[in-house]
């Protein structure tokens, strides 16, 4: 009898324990999902950090003029004297147009450079024989700077925007295809196994099984494949500079250097800088957070 009274109390105080661990994760994860951040924290932990760091460097560069540590203003105009060309830029109605051009030029490519570098990271990650035979060539093509391919694509092309396109393509598909292929294998052996139990082979595996959880490695190569064709895009317009091309901001990086401007040198190096920044923050750092969050990996931000 004392036996039956003890197993009794045991079993109780073990589903008492097991309901309150239930409690504790149930409370665990209400307090982890809590909605949205808070605005005032969003500010300061990532609006305000980028905003002192720009205003020191912006202090810094101003007192290398100011206190005469830099005293020819030919090799560092003062930040008045840059902000005084963007002014003007913008009042002449080119300021957009320098960036646009660029822009457009540089995302076209990339969309390009995903068409064909998707496809290629999936042949080389699935096909034993093609990664034998192209998987080091990708691996030394992204190693290749990207300035090495201007000259030959313009005694091939031309001085024309297919120049520019196949620098680009030259430059991130490599890139590309190999975050695909990086990412396609880290996928656990047990997702594929599977995946095949329940019929998913083939193209429907690969679009069901495979490429979900290769995404972050995915992911991965597109940031690094979009700084790739920005770079190259960059290379392209300083080398192989021409008018009927119009003035993007590689462009106007070397009419500043061929003029010995260096308000116009700043200016361009300003707005490369902002538009590969945004790029980034608007395009690659949500999906980023939506692939890591919809993984568990990320709960707030």
């Amino acid at each position: 009898m004392a036996s039956t009274e003890t197993r009794t109390d045991a079993v109780v105080r073990d589903r008492h324990d097991l309901s309150g661990l239930e409690a504790g994760l149930d409370a665990l994860e209400t307090t982890t999902h809590t909605g949205r951040t808070p605005f005032r924290q969003t500010f300061v932990q990532k609006i305000l950090p980028p905003v002192i760091a720009i205003a020191l460097v912006l202090v810094v560069w101003q007192a290398l003029v100011s206190f005469e540590i830099v005293t020819d203003p030919s090799k560092l105009p003062s930040p008045g004297a840059v902000w005084d060309q963007i002014q003007q830029a913008w009042l002449e109605g080119k300021l957009l147009g320098y960036i646009w051009t660029s822009v457009s030029r540089g995302l076209a490519g990339f969309v390009l450079a995903l068409v064909i570098g998707t496809p290629l990271g999936l042949l080389v990650a699935r096909v034993k024989f093609v990664r034998a035979a192209i998987g080091p060539i990708l691996s030394g093509l992204q190693s290749l700077p990207s300035v090495a391919w201007v000259p030959p694509a313009v005694i091939w092309l031309g001085l024309n925007n297919s120049m520019m396109y196949a620098v680009i393509l030259l430059g991130a598909v490599p890139s590309i295809a190999n975050g695909l292929v990086s990412g396609i294998d880290q996928v656990p052996p047990l997702y594929l196994r599977a995946g095949r139990t329940m019929g998913a082979t083939g193209l429907r595996g690969t679009w069901h099984v495979v490429m979900p959880a290769a995404l972050p490695g995915y992911v991965a190569g597109l940031k690094q494949g979009w700084a790739f064709s920005w770079r190259s895009l960059m290379a392209a317009e300083i080398i192989a500079s021409f008018p009927d091309l119009g003035v993007g901001l590689g462009q106007l990086l070397e009419n500043g250097r061929n003029n010995s401007d260096m308000a116009t040198v700043f200016l361009a190096i300003l707005l490369i800088l902002f538009v590969g920044i945004a790029i980034d923050l608007l395009i690659f750092s949500p999906v980023e957070r939506w692939v890591l969050r919809s993984r568990g990996l990320l709960v707030k931000g």
